[in-house]
């Protein structure tokens, strides 16, 4: 996908850049995104503001970030278009085996169904087979990957990006997202590679293109469900509340639930439905302020003990439960704790002696090392996204028992290797439930985890930053490390652009300041952002947990103030 326009032929930089939006257009076949460009190439002779438009879509190719190529929709080499979708799909079949099999699914997102037929009809052209799901949650695609032996994965999804977003994940045959060098195998294809065809070709080669989805949930729904049944607690079942964002998850997840004996959820009408625009929510990221307040009302009106949300291709997960009249969201770093808990303790109830993982980001709280040491099994802290976290085991003699990262993301089980946001859905109101019939909460057993492994306050600084912008900040942070934070000394700086252990480089910096406490930094590889992460540990002394709580938070308060500064050069 040559379509850059700086070329050392002689060209003027203008003309480079007609040549490539008119090869684009010869290779569109989306009448919307041609004729954005041909007005744009129409106006940048005399519009300035319209040169620059031009510009930016084709000044650079989208790479594999931490979750797949992200976007948003617009003509060109830099957005997310069918040309874009269909020369990745090229370079994804030109990695794989002749006759290759390739899962395709997508989410509810604008434009995700054209994308992903057009994925599957790539993969038919190029002689492959193509195992089309149609649209269906994010978990259920990379759960069909292993279920049916593919070669590959690919789902159209932004997850929870704003709705002018959409994106392409890409999964191996083990049912995990790429990491280099694959990822810049299927780039350098798509770099090198001529632009496809307007008209694709039919299938050759003894390609096809199979719709299996509905066969694909039935298998997803009844491995989780073998995986997860536990018996009903005595008592009354919990009243919940359920919302899918407009997303795809409100089916599999109450089919799910069914199976499983737990309450059918109350669902919020005006989210129930997949819808890419929108409507109700500014940014469909359950992690936003308001995303849930749709929630909070009717969960008040039933009297609910326990909000559920997914995000829009429901791999993720959020928590809210009532406290004072009101709704507290549990952080993801909190949900990571209360299910990596009762896993374990499941567990050492079944006296299971199998060899375990468990598994967090770095970026994510130490809580759950902790955890681990307590409970005598194994501890591994990865790289920023699930395509590491599920990697976590490999070539080790432990099983992943659970993965987290705090940005609302679980593996409560390894029949699915990504994060999932429905099973994680199903084993928090088990949880829920077993403490409810105990007569115990979730709040009441965070706080039990806290005496026992220390307050770990968490928090996050983010600025809304270009990609260059985030690197910039992070450079200068390199060149100017400060010797404290806060008035807390830095104790110790890693940068993990060097080799740091069995870790992969990547541009992030973590200051270890004194009695446990963090700050990492880092480029959202998802998102124009960048991420500060805010860690306080303070250990319970007695029975004044309270206390406890407030010195963490008023230190994370002082630590959120001094870094600010520090990445706003």
């Amino acid at each position: 996908m040559d379509s850059g326009f700086r070329r050392n032929d002689g060209m003027s930089e203008e003309a480079a850049l007609q040549a490539a939006a008119e090869a684009w257009l010869a290779a569109d076949p989306d009448p919307v995104t041609r004729a954005g460009l041909e007005s744009l190439l129409a106006s940048a002779g005399s519009d300035a503001g319209a040169a620059e438009a031009l510009r930016h879509l084709f000044d650079g190719r989208l790479r594999f970030g931490t979750a797949g190529l992200r976007a948003p929709l617009g003509a060109g080499p830099a957005r997310m278009n069918r040309v874009v979708v269909r020369s990745a799909t090229a370079a994804v079949t030109a990695t794989l085996p002749a006759g290759a099999r390739v899962v395709v699914g997508h989410d509810a997102r604008r434009n995700s169904d054209v994308f992903a037929a057009d994925a599957a009809a790539l993969v038919a052209s190029t002689g492959g087979e193509a195992l089309f799901l149609g649209q269906v949650p994010t978990p259920v695609a990379a759960h069909a990957v292993v279920d049916r032996a593919a070669d590959a994965g690919i789902v159209i999804t932004a997850s929870h990006n704003p709705p002018g977003d959409n994106g392409y994940k890409l999964y191996d045959a083990g049912g995990v997202q790429i990491v280099p060098p694959a990822d810049a195998a299927v780039e350098a294809h798509m770099a090198a590679a001529a632009l496809p065809p307007r008209r694709l070709p039919e299938p050759s080669d003894g390609g096809s293109v199979a719709d299996v989805g509905p066969e694909a949930v039935e298998r997803y729904l009844a491995q989780i469900a073998r995986r997860l049944r536990q018996p009903t607690p005595a008592g009354e079942p919990l009243r919940v509340v359920y919302t899918p964002l407009h997303g795809v998850g409100a089916q599999v997840l109450l089919a799910l639930f069914e199976r499983l004996g737990l309450p059918a959820p109350a669902i919020v009408a005006s989210q129930a439905q997949p819808d890419g625009d929108f409507p109700t929510v500014t940014f469909p990221n359950p992690e936003e302020p308001g995303a849930l307040d749709a929630a909070f009302a009717l969960a008040g009106d039933v009297q609910a003990d326990l909000v559920l949300a997914n995000d829009p291709d429901a791999d993720r997960l959020a928590v809210a439960v009532p406290v004072g009249g009101g709704w507290r969201r549990l952080t993801g770093d909190e949900l990571g704790a209360l299910l990596a808990d009762c896993l374990l303790r499941r567990r050492a109830a079944a006296g299971a002696d199998e060899p375990v993982l468990v598994a967090s980001t770095v970026v994510s709280s130490q809580m759950l090392g902790a955890m681990a040491t307590h409970a005598g099994v194994a501890h591994a802290a990865t790289l920023t996204g699930f395509k590491w976290i599920a990697r976590a085991a490999d070539g080790r003699p432990e099983r992943l028992l659970f993965g987290y990262e705090e940005a609302l993301g679980y593996a409560v089980c390894d029949e699915v290797r990504d994060k999932d946001g429905i099973s994680a859905a199903a084993l928090a109101v088990q949880l829920a439930g077993e403490l409810q019939a105990g007569g115990s909460s979730l709040l009441e057993r965070l706080d039990e985890i806290h005496r026992r492994h220390g307050v770990h306050a968490t928090g996050q600084v983010t600025l809304r930053l270009s990609p260059v912008e985030a690197a910039a900040a992070t450079r200068r942070l390199r060149a100017q490390v400060p010797g404290e934070i806060a008035g807390h000394s830095v104790a110790e700086v890693v940068d993990y652009s060097r080799p740091e252990g069995s870790l992969p480089p990547t541009d992030m910096l973590a200051f270890r300041l004194t009695r446990g406490d963090r700050v990492i930094v880092r480029p959202s590889g998802t998102e124009p952002k960048l991420k500060v992460y805010l860690e306080t540990v303070e250990e319970v002394r007695g029975e004044d947990l309270g206390a406890a709580r407030r010195r963490a938070q008023d230190r994370l308060a002082r630590i959120a103030g001094a870094v600010r500064p520090l990445v706003t050069f």
